[in-house]
């Protein structure tokens, strides 16, 4: 560059007029001298004002990007108030959500079912487990089932909230209920994860999950008989997940104590107190696993089926799944497992006649295995085995083990709809069977988040 700045300067200076005749060659190198380092200092300075430009830049954008930061409920869920409404794109489902143009994400589950009992399920009577909670054989004919509205987003930069509302009908009346309503926060160091507020807990493997993304039209009796269909509760967790490249949580969770497994919310309102662990990995490219251990310590206070006193449950789970190249949603096949194991040691208490009333020590258990093949986009067919071993001996005792055989076809049009047909032989005690053929329709509407493994 240097040089081709002297080239132009002398050439300048040997077309002027004043070059030609007027000047000695020695005044005429002195001149051509003097003006070259003039355009040299020329050429310097805008080099320092070009450097000095950029930095400006750069400081210009730092300072931008320190107040986006600085500022990220009016970038997440305000809108200025110079500029028209726009929504904000929420944030996965803790970790497992679809964003989309809606701030918060909202979706609905409607879920509704035609059911055929062989046994009047008014009747119904399961030996050696009383029947609580949601457990049971479900609703005669047609019915609306559990339908969900839950809405979800990044609270700021630190907080994620959901919030999931059920309306299902109880006994001719519809009831709208709190299911889930949660806040995660997202930026704790080290992997480690707080929860706080209404949710479901992670103990086993279908618990935590939402029923809309179970594989059968019903949970297990395992699920039905130990948990009530479904262990929530009003309380905080506490997860961490390590940073290696196998999946491995551990966590501990506190609740209040109010729902079946327990009841009266003892002990000032902590009740029930958890410990979960779990495990998993890819075997190659068309294999992963899922297996984690659980139990749940419950002090209850005339719990929904008449127990008070201690009250600790053992889970363990494991899940295998299969899919060519990986794929799982063009076929595969998933087998999955879980045991319960109980022990009690309290007092039974007969609120219909006291007379009755007597200690309750011992131990009942329980399990399913389950296999389902997706056989392509649109078709899943599987079978699940279940059984319950009651106690021998006190309130509940009973030498007949409960047992149920169910298949199902499930067509899905899509992942936003499905209807799935059920066959099920229940044997719930000594005496009667319960054959049921269901029929079920779920559709999904507004934002859908990806379904835990």
């Amino acid at each position: 560059m240097r040089r081709s700045l002297i080239s132009f300067c002398l050439l300048s200076a040997m077309t002027s007029p004043s070059f030609a005749s007027d000047q000695t060659p020695q005044q005429r190198i002195d001149a051509l001298e003097a003006r070259v380092k003039s355009l040299e200092a020329n050429a310097e300075t805008l080099r320092t004002q070009a450097a000095d430009a950029v930095a400006a830049a750069k400081d210009a954008r730092a300072a931008i990007e320190e107040m986006k930061a600085a500022q990220p409920v009016l970038a997440a869920n305000e809108v200025s108030p110079e500029a028209p409404a726009e929504p904000a794109a929420p944030a996965p489902e803790t970790a497992n959500a679809n964003g989309n143009a809606f701030n918060p994400a909202i979706s609905i589950i409607l879920n509704g079912a035609y059911a055929h009992h062989s046994l009047n399920p008014d009747t119904y009577s399961r030996a050696g487990f009383p029947l609580t909670g949601g457990a049971g054989p479900g609703a005669q004919g047609l019915s609306l089932g559990e339908s969900e509205i839950s809405l979800s987003a990044n609270i700021d930069d630190k907080f994620f909230g959901q919030l999931t509302l059920t309306a299902e009908d109880e006994n001719g009346e519809t009831k709208i209920g709190v299911e889930e309503a949660y806040i995660d926060t997202t930026t704790l160091p080290n992997g480690f994860d707080l929860r706080v507020g209404r949710f479901y807990s992670n103990i086993g493997y279908l618990n935590s999950h939402h029923t809309h993304t179970d594989l059968f039209y019903d949970r297990p009796l395992a699920y039905q008989a130990f948990l009530g269909n479904q262990y929530g509760d009003d309380g905080v967790q506490l997860r961490w997940v390590a940073p290696t490249d196998l999946f491995l949580e551990v966590g501990a969770e506190i609740f209040r104590g109010q729902n079946y497994p327990s009841g009266g919310a003892a002990h000032a309102g902590a009740g029930v107190k958890t410990l979960f662990a779990h495990a998993g990995g890819d075997v190659g490219i068309e294999n992963s696993w899922l297996a984690g251990v659980s139990m749940l310590k419950s002090d209850s206070d005339s719990a929904e089926d008449g127990f008070s006193g201690s009250n600790t449950l053992y889970v363990a789970d494991a899940t295998w799944k299969w899919a060519p190249q990986g794929n799982f949603k063009d076929g595969g096949v998933t087998l999955r497992g879980e045991y319960f194991h109980e022990n009690r040691d309290g007092q039974f208490t007969d609120l219909d006649n006291p007379l009755l009333d007597q200690p309750w020590v011992g131990t009942r258990s329980g399990y399913y295995v389950e296999g389902v093949y997706r056989i392509n986009r649109n078709w899943d067919a599987g079978y699940r085995y279940d059984r319950l071993m009651p106690d021998g001996e006190g309130p509940a005792a009973s030498l007949t083990d409960p047992v149920r055989h169910s298949v199902m076809a499930t067509w899905r049009n899509s992942e936003f709809s499905l209807v799935r047909l059920q066959l099920s032989r229940d044997k719930p005690n000594a005496s009667d069977t319960d054959n049921v053929i269901s029929l079920q329709y779920q559709v999904s509407l507004g934002a859908h988040g990806a379904h835990k493994f």
